[in-house]
């Protein structure tokens, strides 16, 4: 599927919660896209997080996710997302930021939640993937 309103386009074999769609690429690497007005509370970032974690066993991977149609998200649900006091399988993660709204919630986030695995705010996906890319094993 192809929308104008996401930055990274989206297959039809995506899993899709109510606030996001989620999917391995080719490439090795994940990704997941915000859906429009997405207002994530810790449930919401569990509940993707479960999603990402059914893509391989025993293996560490990094991640694409592009925020711009994130309405809000709460403290809870950002401490989760930084992989702080738990295992994740995500190995690095690069953040798609383009709206102003967007640019804030990933300022925050790297501000004052400091992910424990390595963590950068693009705004493209090409630079993105590109940055990833020396994190796949």
């Amino acid at each position: 599927m192809f929308s104008l309103l996401y930055l990274i386009n989206i297959p039809k074999s995506a899993l899709e919660s109510d606030h996001f769609y989620t999917w391995m690429g080719d490439d090795g690497i994940c990704r997941t896209v915000a859906k429009a007005n997405a207002e994530v509370d810790l449930k919401a970032a569990q509940q993707n997080t479960r999603m990402v974690e059914t893509f391989y066993q025993n293996k560490q991977y990094p991640i694409l996710i592009d925020s711009n149609k994130v309405k809000y998200i709460t403290r809870e649900a950002r401490s989760h997302f930084s992989t702080k006091n738990r295992q994740s399988v995500i190995n690095s993660m690069a953040i798609i930021v383009k709206s102003p709204i967007s640019r804030v919630i990933g300022n925050f986030f790297m501000g004052l939640n400091k992910p424990n695995i390595p963590a950068k705010l693009f705004e493209n996906e090409s630079s993105a993937v590109a940055w990833l890319q020396s994190y796949l094993h």
